[in-house]
């Protein structure tokens, strides 16, 4: 019996020992995967690390491109303020880059027409303040300007270091949509219940609509929008734009450049003076946007 409990006490203690090689295995097994798991998942400070690394090579790269005057993107956004000769617009244009030194331009322009003899005044009052909106005396209509336009951006003359210059030849054209608002203004009329009136030009109402003794202001954007006329025509640009932006990433230039548009009828925007149908201006443009 002792002979028995004695082999039985081996065999016991030979199957302990085995199991505890297992436990031992495993747990090193399961160490080492953890380790090498954490090896190959990037920690936050390693992506933040590598975006950091990203952004300086751009900026590099960037920077490279610009000393060599070269500009390399694949489209453009750019909004823009024109201030015309004859008014004022504003436009936003998307471009296509065709090759290093032609670009595809389409842009939506709108603006609104200005006539030189245009004066705003304002209502005598009292004698000591002005009362209400100034006004345009002798103005008989506004007239607006919605422009879809096609064209191209053509490079004359790379930059030569990255705070450089870049000198672009821009032509454009497509339809524009003239858009003819009656202008309205407020006079005295001891006819009505509150003593005033707003009026656009008629022949019935010339003498009112005329007579600086009646008039009390202007009525700024409360009438007209259901009176507009739709005056189709075309429109054409030419124009020298200076983009000085540091980055190739971001868009800053200024434009000058001619534009003439033509409509389907004469256009009347103040009374006792000609009529236009074909409009020459020339502008300036401040423009800002990106590349990608």
């Amino acid at each position: 019996m002792p002979h028995l409990s004695f082999k039985y006490v081996n065999l016991l203690s030979n199957n302990n020992t085995g199991f505890v090689k297992k436990i031992i295995f495993s747990f090193c097994f399961f160490v080492i995967a953890n380790a090498v798991i954490a090896q190959k998942q990037p920690t936050r400070k390693n992506v933040r690390n590598e975006k950091k690394d990203a952004r300086k090579e751009k900026i590099n790269t960037l920077i490279r491109q610009q000393e060599e005057g070269a500009i390399v993107y694949n489209k453009q956004s750019v909004f823009g303020f024109r201030l015309n000769t004859d008014g004022w617009s504003m436009l936003y244009e998307k471009g296509y880059m065709k090759s290093v030194k032609l670009t595809n331009l389409f842009a939506l322009e709108v603006g609104e027409k200005k006539h030189p003899k245009e004066l705003k005044l304002q209502s005598a009052g009292n004698g000591w303040f002005s009362v209400g909106s100034p006004y345009v005396y002798g103005k008989r209509n506004i007239f607006y300007q919605v422009k879809p336009t096609y064209g191209q951006q053509r490079m004359i003359g790379g930059k030569a270091n990255k705070n450089g210059i870049a000198v672009h030849l821009v032509y454009a054209g497509g339809v524009s949509l003239g858009l003819e608002r009656p202008y309205y203004i407020r006079i005295s009329d001891a006819s009505s219940q509150n003593g005033t009136r707003d009026l656009k030009y008629t022949t019935a109402d010339s003498a009112n609509f005329l007579n600086p003794g009646y008039i009390l202001s202007g009525t700024g954007l409360k009438h007209g929008w259901n009176e507009m006329k739709i005056v189709p025509g075309i429109h054409a640009k030419a124009a020298l734009r200076f983009d000085y932006g540091r980055f190739n990433d971001i868009v800053s230039a200024i434009e000058v450049g001619v534009n003439v548009e033509a409509y389907s009828k004469k256009v009347e925007i103040m009374l006792m003076n000609p009529s236009k149908q074909i409009f020459y201006n020339t502008y300036v443009a401040i423009l800002l946007g990106k590349r990608k």
